[in-house]
């Protein structure tokens, strides 16, 4: 099965009470809980795509009044007043901004989380003191999800877009889509464009169209 690029929904709200704990990101949750335990002031939180981390960087942002800054759009010099929480920080356009944000708030205290989709012994920059500072940081991965974990997301996103399914499609879905959040994300939301505009409940046939489309990249 090919990998695609999926046009992602945004989430706009974090609240800890839609997290889904599970095994899988039970060392994620207990690491977030104790900033004073990580290496260097730094946790790195590191997962595939879909798997939660933004959503624990928002709790943990909001836990301790952080200032929460995009990777993809880091620039220039900042010196944080607080703590700071850095989503994709594997997608940092200007690897010395990142070095120097690191820098600024050891100096001052402040503790740095940092989520990225790949551990920072993979990251890919090329700035020494950069790649230094990552590696020394307390890592932590959230690993795959469990079977009790999709279920509990499938039922969650169709009851964020108030989506019914019948057992025989949720059962489909949980046997055939791709065992990522991410596809289960996707899914749900072009599950719940079909209810709408065919004005009926979702059968299995159209579920079955929906993830031919999905896996093929449609």
């Amino acid at each position: 099965m090919k990998q695609l690029a999926l046009p992602f929904l945004n989430e706009n709200d974090f609240a800890a009470e839609d997290f889904c704990p599970a095994p899988s990101n039970a060392a994620a949750r207990e690491w977030l809980a104790r900033p004073e335990a990580w290496s260097n002031g730094r946790l790195v939180l590191w997962g595939e795509a879909g798997s939660g981390k933004t959503h624990l960087l928002h709790v943990w942002a909001k836990t301790h009044h952080a200032q929460v800054i995009e990777g993809a759009v880091l620039q220039g010099l900042i010196r944080p007043t607080g703590p700071v929480a850095v989503d994709d920080a594997d997608l940092v356009p200007e690897p010395r901004a990142l070095l120097h944000l690191l820098n600024a708030a050891a100096e001052d205290g402040h503790p740095v989380l940092l989520a990225a989709r790949l551990p920072p012994a993979r990251m890919s920059y090329k700035l020494a003191d950069l790649t230094s500072r990552l590696r020394a940081a307390q890592a932590v991965e959230i690993r795959p999800p469990e079977d009790e974990l999709l279920d509990m997301l499938l039922t969650r996103l169709c009851a964020d877009r108030q989506l019914t399914l019948s057992i025989p499609v949720r059962n489909f879905l949980l046997l055939h889509l791709p065992r990522t959040p991410a596809f289960y994300r996707e899914a749900v939301a072009r599950l719940d464009h079909a209810a709408f505009d065919r004005g009926a409940r979702v059968t299995r046939t159209v579920a079955a169209e929906i993830l031919e489309d999905l896996v093929n990249g449609e």
